[in-house]
């Protein structure tokens, strides 16, 4: 399966996969809200973002570059300012990543703890109203739901936290992957064409 995922991709002379994205001009990469941004601080397009990510998560642990097929001839100093602001772009997004892991993590760690103590209150209560023996219907709904409240806290941590850990590590590991990934140009087929 994973050499016909390969053959959809061209290859380095070292053996990279090469993810292609072919655009018109240098302005097509990046999101039109920020205009005025130099070209290292702006945002990436959300399709781009998408496409290639989408890209690594199909090539897997396989070396990669991301060329741009540009119909404008570039300066190098462009050409430094792009590598530079989709270093810094997908940085970002691992660290927006990280921050939303870690957020995830304290929630399922509050609500683990919230769980164990609420716990342990509906078994001393439980254990009070045995002694003494002054089991009612109101005492033993309370103690009851107790238990099931902090069944359902504790449950909800665990559940918040296995299932969510494993994506955002992953998501995590991905920016960081395109983010030291080589940035290669070339002038479009399509202009050379065009040229008389």
């Amino acid at each position: 399966m994973k050499k016909q995922i390969f053959e959809r991709y061209e290859m380095t002379a070292g053996g990279s996969l090469i993810i292609d994205v072919a655009a018109r001009r240098i302005e097509d990469l990046y999101e039109n809200f920020d205009k005025s941004a130099p070209y290292h601080r702006k945002d990436l397009d959300g399709d781009l973002v998408a496409y290639i990510s989408g890209c690594v998560r199909e090539i897997g642990r396989k070396d990669f570059v991301v060329r741009f097929s540009i119909e404008q001839p570039l300066s190098e100093e462009l050409m430094d300012m792009v590598r530079t602001g989709m270093h810094a772009f997908f940085i970002y997004q691992k660290e927006l990543e990280y921050i939303a892991m870690k957020k995830m993590m304290r929630t399922s760690f509050f609500l683990l703890v919230t769980g164990i103590v609420i716990l342990g209150v509906s078994l001393r209560v439980n254990h009070l109203l045995a002694l003494s023996g002054t089991i009612s219907f109101p005492n033993s709904f309370f103690a009851e739901g107790l238990t099931i409240v902090a069944w359902v806290s504790i449950w909800e941590g665990l559940a918040t936290f296995l299932l969510n850990w494993a994506p955002h590590l992953f998501r995590t590991r991905l920016y960081q992957r395109i983010a030291v990934a080589s940035v290669l140009f070339r002038l479009s087929e399509r202009h050379v064409e065009d040229e008389p």
